[in-house]
């Protein structure tokens, strides 16, 4: 059976940490089409540990982990995850699920939230994103105030 790894997150904005990871999708109605789609195919899902951390509020995540392995790739907590570590812990039916597979990988300090806040704080992060990405999210003033 051929495997194929789908990367899932919010990607706001999407930074060249994800793209060295994968490339960015949706989650339950796209793993249903494809799997209507590609019958003999397992899809497996790649995603952040943080992103981990509020998988039981997915749509759909108990089919999701009844019918696909995820793979989480290691992340520390955001400034903003110490401040309210309590509501930012996995859930314990996530922690030891079967399904649910740490990747041993390098860990980037790296995220989302990370270039949000300095772009509003009026820091360059042009190194951190790709050339449309940087040149979309000035032009159109993202994450200034």
């Amino acid at each position: 059976m051929k495997k194929v790894g789908l990367y899932f997150g919010t990607f706001n904005p999407i930074h060249v940490g994800h793209l060295i990871i994968a490339k960015p999708s949706y989650t339950i109605h796209t793993l249903l089409a494809l799997e209507e789609k590609h019958p003999t195919t397992e899809f497996a899902l790649i995603m952040g540990e943080d992103n981990l951390r509020t998988l039981h509020k997915w749509k759909g995540f108990e089919s999701i982990l009844e019918n696909h392995n995820i793979y989480v790739y290691p992340r520390p907590l955001t400034i903003q995850e110490k401040e309210d570590l309590k509501s930012h812990r996995t859930p314990a039916k996530l922690t030891n699920h079967p399904k649910i597979l740490k990747v041993d990988a390098p860990v980037m300090k790296l995220s989302s939230s990370f270039i949000r806040k300095a772009i509003k704080e009026g820091h360059n992060v042009r190194y951190l994103l790709t050339d449309p990405v940087h040149k979309y999210i000035s032009e159109m003033h993202f994450y200034e105030s």
